[in-house]
């Protein structure tokens, strides 16, 4: 045997042995979602059988990754409770409230900590900005955690913890040794927190460490904003999900948009660390390398599908690489130690934002391999077949005609711009699998184009600073620059022609009726005497009325698949398959089948049995071949589904475990048997194995 086929066969018997258990939101550290068991395989799994069912009880809504440790299952249920269950049976062992219904709470998984000399074990989760932690054999508070049981996210963060609404994140994090590692859910407006990467030892509840994403200044990134943007911007934060590579002491952090999303002139420049990979050093916090995937992002373009960690076979050598998707339908390779990208990526130029002071980065890169997994682009000849009423056909029609639609990067403006993939479409949190040691990625994506229109919000005018021809200066700007050059037209008019021009449309230009006096004024002041220097401003604010492009039946716009699975191949760089996951009911019923479900947040996971096990909101149980995305078995539940199902193992049976507790496929359901949206789901927790 070769060297090289020496070090596989080692790598792959270690990877089995790390995913045999399922411990850690994801899985494991790495957030692979794959699971090194074979007791269920291709062979067999058509006879998966229902082996226990735990009710929520509640009717409330659930997407929570059940995590398996030290003979117990903890789950979320009765009222966003913490419960531990007997694994093998579903009995509930005890329950651990976390206070009112309406919390905000990590529901989307736990992180389970365990002492080297396994005496203590810990969950730890956050409820309402709070960080804390319980004992895991009993679901009882440990009061010697931070203050009396409870750690204050909205601390250390360099401003006033009274000003912040909002930090914690519905994800959790990463345990790494002592340290757990958080990313923050910032708010979506103005003045939102910062989205510092910290990490708290597990035993204390104290911070250890703390990355700034908007960094201060002396720090790397420090140029690419405006002078102590750390001080206002928040954002650039780690909503989604992280990951671990425990052997070279690095957490992979992608991180999102700074804030506001969607209109950026106070926050100029490339703005690092938003949009970014990031590798830190796991124990300091301290940068490695970095890649940002947007510049100056105005599209809210998050990264939050987990950063999967791979072994690949390129040029002939073994490459531990990471691997990140995004909503723009990209996989990102890097080297796992150097951050070099396995294939070149280019950096191509993007059309300009008509916004006033808006300053789009001219450039964005382009991945040159592996594929695209989602369409990139949305025009009135991908319309929906589904779309039957012939007015409402014509309206979406004109919408599009009528938009900017000048590709993925197209910037909002007043006039309102297509977004394809929309910023709920591409890769979303849990929605990525990894075969680890073959280099195979599976990606769930959905197609889901969106019109982003935005508008002057009045809580906050522009300012200005100066004469009042500087004050023309910027008015002239805000209204004017649709229709002329930024430079000045080489105006030889008086000062009443200029305001009977502004007041009334001319030449193709429109008209002002409604605009001031003083405004009139002040923007005949600074054509008449034009300024060198461009104006004092403080940028005003402006909000996005975006919509998703949905029709009246609940149904997105565009023509299916809504959803895929996209198996890719990173040896090659190349997509080995693609299929439509899941369905539409109400269509599968009319013969249509091949829709893709609409609207999901799957989280698939792929095993050393060759299956990849989904769980979709048609309300169907999936396992697929994973050489070839054939269905091999479903079962149906009383709910839809999401999230990340987990795989497991219990006195030597291998079971898969779902939580159906989700809303429907679509917004209007009808016909009997499909309920509508916000009323009570007959959620549970479902167990399958084999027979006995």
């Amino acid at each position: 045997m070769k060297p090289l086929g020496i070090c596989f066969f080692l790598a792959t018997a270690l990877t089995a042995q790390t995913h045999k258990t399922w411990a850690d939101y994801g899985g494991a550290p790495d957030s692979a979602q794959y699971s090194g068991l074979t007791q269920i395989n291709r062979s067999n799994v058509a006879k998966l059988k229902r082996a226990w069912s735990y009710p929520t009880t509640d009717g409330n809504k659930y997407f929570f990754n059940p995590l398996i440790a030290d003979g117990l299952m903890y789950v979320m249920a009765r009222s966003n409770s913490i419960v531990a269950l007997d694994p093998a049976t579903g009995r509930e062992v005890w329950v651990h409230s976390t206070g009112p219904n309406n919390a905000i709470i990590t529901n989307r998984g736990l992180n389970y900590w365990e002492s080297p000399d396994h005496k203590d074990h810990r969950l730890l989760f956050a409820v309402n900005n709070l960080l804390q932690a319980i004992d895991a054999k009993t679901g009882k508070p440990i009061r010697t955690f931070g203050h009396n049981g409870t750690t204050d996210l909205r601390e250390g963060l360099g401003r006033d913890p009274k000003t912040i609404a909002l930090v914690q994140s519905t994800t959790p994090g990463k345990v790494f040794e002592n340290l757990l590692v958080l990313g923050s859910a910032t708010n979506q407006e103005y003045d939102s927190a910062p989205g510092d990467i910290r990490a708290y030892d597990v035993r204390t509840g104290q911070l250890a460490w703390s990355f700034h994403t908007v960094p201060h200044p002396g720090e790397y990134g420090y140029e690419t904003w405006p002078k102590d943007a750390w001080k206002t911007i928040g954002g650039a934060n780690a909503w989604g999900e992280l990951s671990v590579d425990e052997k070279r002491g690095i957490v992979f952090v992608p991180t999102g948009s700074p804030k506001y999303n969607f209109y950026g002139a106070d926050r100029a420049g490339q703005n690092l660390f938003g949009d970014s990979l990031l590798a830190l050093n796991a124990r300091t916090g301290k940068r490695l390398w970095h890649f940002q995937m947007v510049h100056h992002d105005i599209w809210d373009y998050d990264n939050a599908t987990a950063p999967k960690l791979l072994t690949v076979r390129h040029n002939g050598k073994l490459v531990d690489v990471v691997a990140q998707a995004g909503k723009q339908g990209f996989v990102w390779v890097f080297n796992r130690e150097t951050g070099e990208p396995l294939w070149p990526i280019e950096e191509r130029p993007v059309p300009r934002s008509d916004m006033p002071l808006e300053k789009v980065w001219p450039t964005q890169p382009f991945p040159t391999a592996p594929p695209p997994f989602a369409r990139q682009k949305f025009t009135a000849d991908d319309l929906s077949p589904f779309i039957d009423d012939p007015q409402e056909r014509a309206r979406f029609r004109d919408t599009i005609l009528s938009a900017r639609n000048e590709g993925m990067f197209t910037p909002p403006g007043i006039r309102g711009s297509i977004q394809m993939p929309g910023n709920n479409g591409g890769a979303n949190w849990g929605g990525a699998a990894a075969d680890p040691d073959k280099g195979l990625l599976y990606i769930v994506s959905k197609d889901f184009p969106a019109l982003l229109k935005l508008e002057a919000d009045g809580t906050k005018a522009a300012s200005l600073a100066g004469s009042p021809e500087e004050q023309g200066q910027f008015i002239y700007r805000e209204n004017c620059l649709s229709c002329h050059d930024k430079n000045l037209p080489g105006v030889k008019l008086t000062r009443q022609q200029i305001r009977d021009t502004v007041r009334t449309a001319k030449d193709h230009a429109p008209g002002f009726p409604k605009i001031s006096d003083s405004e009139l004024n002040q923007i005949a002041g600074y054509l008449l005497n034009p300024l060198r220097a461009p104006a004092r401003v403080v940028p005003g604010r402006y909000k996005s009325s975006f919509g998703f492009m949905v029709t009246s039946t609940g149904l997105s716009a565009i023509a299916p698949p809504w959803t895929s699975l996209t198996a890719y191949d990173l040896n090659e760089g190349t997509i080995r398959w693609k299929i439509p996951l899941g369905e539409v009911p109400e269509l599968a019923e009319k013969g249509s089948k091949d829709t893709g479900a609409h609207f999901p947040k799957v989280g698939p996971v792929v095993t050393a049995g060759g299956l990849i096990f989904t769980a979709t909101r048609d309300r169907k149980v999936r396992a697929l071949d994973s050489d070839s995305g054939k269905v091999l078995w479903e079962a149906e539940v009383n709910a839809a589904l999401e999230g990340i199902p987990a795989v497991y193992e219990i006195d030597g049976r291998e079971y898969l475990v779902v939580c159906a507790a989700a809303q429907p496929t679509t917004h209007i359901h009808a016909t009997p048997g499909h309920p509508a949206v916000n009323a009570p789901i007959e959620g549970a927790y479902v167990a399958f194995t084999l027979p006995d």
